[in-house]
């Protein structure tokens, strides 16, 4: 279906980048909740690990195994700071895809809008015209069966 103006042109192209708009920031949003997932089991894992060497404390452990424990969550603590760095960056690509598709529906809506308007101002163009049609026949009839009128 080829457009009819170039308003419904404008209106196609900007339906099409809103649309693209909303698939990016589908895509940021679900970047973000696998970072999430990713966090929350990072984060239940290092809980987990520190409470295996809470146990292994209280049943006492040689210095090297104490090491290596501690290395481990130093690891994990290092893993979940970068996680939650790189889930920081992700809410910031959220909130910016937000920002641009809620860009890109407001031109849709102008566009839409634009549209509603002349296609009013038709409408209401045909309506006068009708009318004057109508007018017009009326006066004629009523011409015709006025008596002593010529016809």
């Amino acid at each position: 279906m080829t457009p009819s103006s170039p308003l419904d042109t404008l209106i196609e192209q900007a339906r099409q980048a809103r649309d693209q708009a909303g698939h990016s920031l589908a895509e940021a949003r679900r970047g973000q909740q696998n970072t999430t997932a990713q966090l929350s089991t990072l984060e239940n894992y290092r809980n987990e690990y520190a409470g295996r060497l809470q146990d292994a404390l209280a049943q006492g452990m040689d210095t090297l195994t104490l090491n290596t424990y501690r290395r481990f969550l130093a690891s994990l603590d290092q893993a979940i700071e970068q996680a939650r760095q790189v889930l920081r960056e992700q809410q910031r690509a959220v909130d910016a895809g937000q920002d641009h598709w809620r860009q890109r529906q407001q031109r849709l809506s102008s566009f839409d809008t634009l549209a509603t308007r002349r296609q009013q101002q038709q409408q209401h163009r045909e309506q006068r015209q009708e009318r004057r049609q109508t007018d017009d026949i009326a006066g004629n009839l009523h011409q015709r069966r006025l008596p002593g009128t010529a016809t």
